[in-house]
């Protein structure tokens, strides 16, 4: 497994209460395989990417990133474990509007201390593996909505993670262009062995999804891919 979430409990504050976000919930997803997660608003979806993607400390249990525990992990370490291992798709692309989109990636490795036409060549081969190897020298105002997501899914990949977050990816897009992104990463998930966890609320794309994972209350459960 390259991702496992073990008995995870997550609280927030409510008043002189604690609302539980998610009561003990338990997910393996093996790499190369992408696991969709859905639920109604509310239900716990976006924690649970937060507490997968180390950007939240879980009040209790235990998540494993490719065989390391995160337990008791320093603010440095969980930051370079996000680095090295965790790609994060999120919701809004967030590009740098000076940028192309090879430069977009580029910045990934140069915080990294890569070298600079290493990164280059790295940055042209994932923009051609999503599709945009004709794009790569245009700022984010001349590409379309699709494009640009695509520009954050390759952005996330730069690193070569074994861990890939995805939140609600084809939100703002249509659907044949939403079904595009669903589509391709499918494929990057099997062809780069990721361990992807996709959340949408788009219940038409689920059968690309080797296993869906539903949240109700917090409450985690596995159902039967949709074929």
């Amino acid at each position: 497994m390259s991702l496992t979430l073990t008995d995870i409990t997550l609280t927030y504050p409510d008043g002189e209460d604690r609302l539980t976000a998610l009561d003990r919930v338990g997910l393996e997803v093996p790499r190369g395989s992408l696991t969709a997660v859905v639920g109604p608003s509310g239900s716990g979806k976006s924690s649970l990417l937060a507490v997968a993607a180390t950007l939240i400390t879980p009040d209790a249990g235990t998540v494993t990133v490719d065989g390391t525990a995160t337990t008791g992990l320093t603010r440095g370490e969980l930051a370079a474990l996000r680095r090295h291992r965790i790609g994060i798709v999120f919701q809004q692309p967030n590009l740098l509007p000076s940028l192309t989109a090879a430069e977009q990636l580029q910045v990934m490795a140069r915080i990294e201390g890569r070298n600079p036409r290493a990164a280059r060549s790295r940055a042209l081969a994932l923009l051609d593996a999503v599709g945009l190897a004709d794009r790569a020298d245009h700022r984010p105002h001349q590409l379309s909505g699709g494009q640009r997501q695509r520009v954050n899914i390759a952005r996330a990949l730069m690193n070569d993670p074994t861990v890939l977050l995805v939140d609600e990816p084809t939100s703002a897009l249509d659907h044949e262009r939403g079904a595009a992104v669903i589509d391709l990463l499918t494929r990057l998930t099997h062809q780069r062995a990721t361990a992807t966890v996709l959340v949408t609320h788009d219940r038409t794309h689920l059968t690309a999804a080797d296993r869906i994972a539903e949240v109700h209350d917090g409450r985690l459960h596995l159902q039967a891919p949709v074929r």
